[in-house]
């Protein structure tokens, strides 16, 4: 056997471009944190499921609608597949991270928490795992903490653990940073959490495209994702708890769906997951998000993963060649990689970049006190999902080079 025989499917370097017809020829998105492209069968997906088998669910006796019930019902058991969850009944369907975070804050934070009960936070999160707990603390007297970073942009667990009393009530970190990239230890969080008698809720919107996630074995206790992040349609998102937790939370929307009987006297509600789906849930999205979960485990997680590490490792090595650039973040940060130009501001190398067809972030990313942290008003960042290539960052590299050429 040759070596080119030994190579097997696995090995091979992603080449699937052509499965997303919203990024034509020539154009770099190095925008995949923000929001993921959407590939042909999760927008087949969707155009079958409105413009074929579209109907209510929950509701309608006739055929079409128990069909769309079933289908609904069969993205919610996709989904407790994909991250390994110990039933369906522990998945919530919701508009994405942000709705699913505020829902935990207010269901289970506002109701559980006391005066002078401690929340842990740490510097890199995005504002939907600050503002919801902020708000959640001034309705209840608890106080909220803050973990710093290692110096290569990582949750120092290290001072978590000597942070951590038994007054810490909630621990909610990200999985993955939004910035930096950076991987949080999530079994080693949990352990620390659950020492002290805490909570663990995790923020894995940016982890569940680029990591396998099993919610079991890493033994969180709320785990929260949107579904556009993973190559899925916007609107749609999940919060998966406990059971035990989701069946002592109050609902904090009222509505169609998640009543079980209701009189002027007194209301009674549906267990969970139908007690917290007010309303006419986003059917179609919860179709696409089943076919996004599909495309992804086809090409594996783990090639993802290490797709997305070869492209880190090329940009990271080509920009710190560059000595106006300044790097972000740990060198083996997942499929993220925030940089800043050296007398440019972020915003201005994002223009310029898009005058040559790279599309990146540029600005705070919803991460105000992380960039206080690194002593910057703003970062740019380019972030990587399975349509990009070599060619993405040579344009990236090029595109960095002309604002150098234009700012002197």
């Amino acid at each position: 056997m040759t070596v080119t025989e030994a190579v097997t499917e696995a090995d091979r370097p992603l080449d699937l471009v052509a499965d997303f017809p919203a990024i034509p020829a020539g154009w770099a998105y190095l925008d995949t944190a923000a929001t993921a492209q959407k590939p042909r069968p999760v927008i087949e997906a969707i155009t079958r499921a409105y413009g074929e088998t579209y109907a209510t669910v929950h509701r309608g006796v006739y055929q079409r609608s128990a069909d769309m019930t079933l289908a609904y019902e069969a993205a919610r058991r996709r989904v407790a597949r994909f991250i390994g969850a110990g039933a369906e009944s522990e998945i919530v369907f919701v508009r994405g991270a942000t709705e699913a975070i505020n829902l935990v804050a207010q269901c289970w934070a506002a109701v559980q928490l006391k005066p002078g009960d401690r929340i842990l936070l740490s510097q890199l999160e995005h504002h939907s795992n600050i503002v919801p707990w902020q708000l959640a603390a001034e309705k209840t007297g608890a106080v909220i903490d803050v973990c710093p970073l290692t110096a290569d942009g990582r949750i120092d667990l290290d001072a978590a653990e000597r942070m951590l009393t038994p007054a810490h009530k909630l621990v909610a970190l990200a999985h993955v940073s939004n910035v930096l990239g950076s991987v949080l230890d999530v079994r080693r969080a949990a352990a620390l959490a659950h020492g002290v008698g805490a909570k663990l809720l995790v923020d894995g919107c940016q982890a569940v495209a680029r990591l396998a996630v099993d919610v079991t074995a890493l033994d969180c206790d709320f785990y929260a994702f949107s579904g556009h992040k993973l190559y899925g349609p916007t609107g749609i998102g999940v919060l998966w708890a406990r059971a035990a937790l989701l069946e002592a939370m109050p609902p904090y929307q009222g509505g169609g769906s998640m009543i079980d009987t209701v009189s002027f006297a007194r209301t009674t509600y549906l267990p969970a997951p139908a007690r917290f789906e007010a309303g006419t849930p986003h059917i179609v999205g919860a179709l696409g998000l089943h076919a996004a979960i599909d495309y992804v485990e086809a090409i594996g997680l783990d090639r993802i993963h290490a797709h997305e590490s070869a492209l880190v490792a090329e940009a990271r090595a080509a920009l710190g060649r560059m000595n106006i650039v300044r790097l972000f973040g740990p060198a083996d940060s997942a499929g993220i990689v925030s940089f800043a130009v050296e007398g440019v501001h972020p915003h201005d190398v994002g223009t310029i970049l898009d005058e040559g067809r790279v599309a990146i972030r540029a600005g705070h990313h919803c991460a105000q006190p992380l960039m206080a942290a690194l002593g910057v008003p703003a970062t740019a960042r380019a972030s990587f999902g399975v349509y990009n290539g070599p060619a993405d960052i040579a344009a990236l590299v090029d595109g960095i080079e002309r604002v150098a050429r234009i700012f002197g």
